[in-house]
């Protein structure tokens, strides 16, 4: 297994799998949104998204979004998004793309990495076996209601 930054040149690889990440999250399949979303995240630098390849195949990604702490004054990340193929799960692809991204939040001396995630997301369990720890505070979102 192979764990790479992407770059504007796996837009093509990357696809796909986020495609099917939008589908689990019950979104209609959309490529061409799903292209311009991710290859402006790339462009303008507002992301971090790594790639799993396994045989030269993509086969996993995950997504990072910069935040800070004002408290501790320490950048963080939020890993927003996770997703390995249903044909290859259980074989550590998620487990290499949540470690690259704790190497890359100690190589920068972050805070940490915060994720977020549904309620009934059966990745929980790997997420607390890699040593986060569930948040009980409360947590507020409010939504636009006028964004389509």
């Amino acid at each position: 297994m192979k764990i790479v930054q992407a770059t504007r040149d796996h837009i093509d690889d990357l696809v796909p799998l986020f495609d099917g990440y939008r589908i689990f999250y019950k979104q209609e399949s959309d490529f061409n949104g799903v292209k311009k979303f991710l290859s402006a995240r790339i462009q303008n630098n507002e992301s971090i998204i790594y790639l799993a390849f396994i045989n030269d195949k993509a086969v996993g990604f995950t997504q990072l979004y910069p935040l800070f702490s004002s408290v501790s004054i320490k950048p963080m990340y939020l890993l927003n998004d996770l997703f390995v193929d249903q044909s290859i799960r259980g074989k550590g692809v998620g487990e290499a793309l949540i470690e690259a991204a704790k190497d890359l939040c100690r190589n920068e001396n972050n805070k940490g990495m915060a994720i977020q995630t549904t309620p009934d997301n059966p990745a929980q369990n790997l997420y607390q076996r890699l040593g986060f720890i569930k948040d009980v505070d409360l947590q507020f979102f409010w939504m636009n209601d006028k964004s389509s």
